[in-house]
């Protein structure tokens, strides 16, 4: 593909951006807005992903200390040793 070709491409793909701007018709059928929604459910579940994961990191380290340790429940089994 030569330097030519792909600068003719882009500028169609910028006419045809803006065309639809103006005429205001961004999407040609149900399938692109279909596409569209779920691009931005796809994203807003990744963001609120790495939302919850960054809340658990936080608590973790800021409330580690303040939790009692667990101690151990029930009996140690001396047939299990050596």
């Amino acid at each position: 593909m030569t330097p030519r070709d792909l600068k003719d491409e882009f500028e169609d793909q910028f006419n045809d951006v803006v065309s639809r701007l103006q005429s205001k018709n961004l999407f040609q059928s149900d399938w692109d807005i279909a596409s569209f929604a779920m691009f931005f459910i796809f994203i807003g579940m990744i963001l609120l992903l790495v939302l919850l994961v960054l809340i658990r990191c936080c608590c973790c380290c800021c409330c580690d200390d303040e939790k009692p340790r667990k101690h151990k429940v029930g009996i140690d089994n001396m047939a299990m040793e050596p």
